[in-house]
């Protein structure tokens, strides 16, 4: 296995943390959605996709990714997803792929009613028309939420970039587009860490234990106990056990 491949395995097992319940997905929405999306792929003259998480494919692409990129339209309709990431420069798609991960991570880690405020915005390399390498800009932020806060539809919208030095690789920015806040790259994006006393205090309130009985399993103090659960919330940045429990199990903190 190479390393794209594990990196591929490693997204997917993240985006496994987001559990969809089929039945409360209205796949109505995206219909609704499709004449918004072709109007802005041809006024903005740029190419738009939206990816759905829960089927783990793309669900909607607009009619101009031959005109503006050179892309063969039958396989977009018929390959969808391996031949977006074939059309992407071996190097970039590592990259992109390892900061997918970093990104769904932090995005766990965003207030359900906050996460339609960010967009994460990427510059690389595809093949464009006459199979040479051009830089895009694109731009990426939830369409649709489900109701429990999972990212269900992301939107994508991929313009020519005015960089168009194709020894530059990877560029990535998370912007909240309601304050203006940038992160300039995905390397600050922390996630956050556990003790490994910690990991063991929520494992057990995971299972229902109190504090007393988390004390005398662990040998420690109630005081103890309740010290170790309140820095638990505060790394985690929620405000009860109960979200924490959930978040942590999103993350892969606990089991």
């Amino acid at each position: 296995m190479n390393e794209l491949q594990e990196l591929q395995m490693q997204y997917y097992e993240v985006l496994q943390q987001q559990k969809f319940v089929e039945s409360d997905l209205d796949y109505n929405l995206l219909e609704s959605h499709r004449p918004f999306l072709h109007r802005l792929s041809k006024v903005g003259n740029s190419g738009i996709t939206v990816f759905d998480m829960y089927k783990k494919e793309h669900v909607f692409a607009s009619y101009n990714f031959g005109e503006l990129f050179g892309y063969d339209m039958s396989m977009v309709d018929n390959v969808g997803t391996e031949y977006f990431d074939s059309r992407v420069h071996p190097e970039d798609l590592i990259e992109l792929t390892r900061n997918g991960i970093s990104l769904l991570k932090y995005f766990y880690q965003i207030p359900n009613d906050e996460r339609s405020n960010y967009k994460f915005v990427s510059e690389y390399r595809i093949l464009g028309i006459g199979e040479k390498y051009i830089r895009i800009i694109e731009q990426q932020q939830a369409l649709e939420l489900d109701k429990y806060g999972n990212i269900w539809l992301g939107l994508s919208v991929l313009d020519v970039s005015p960089n168009q030095n194709t020894d530059q690789a990877v560029k990535m920015q998370v912007i909240n587009c309601k304050t203006g806040q940038i992160l300039p790259s995905v390397s600050e994006i922390k996630n956050p860490e556990l003790s490994k006393r910690e990991v063991e205090v929520l494992s057990l309130v995971k299972k229902g234990f109190l504090s007393k009985e988390i004390s005398e399993r662990l040998f420690i103090s109630v005081h103890t106990v309740n010290t170790h659960r309140q820095r638990i919330l505060e790394k985690l940045n929620v405000d009860n056990s109960m979200e924490a429990v959930g978040y942590a199990l999103r993350l892969g903190l606990v089991e």
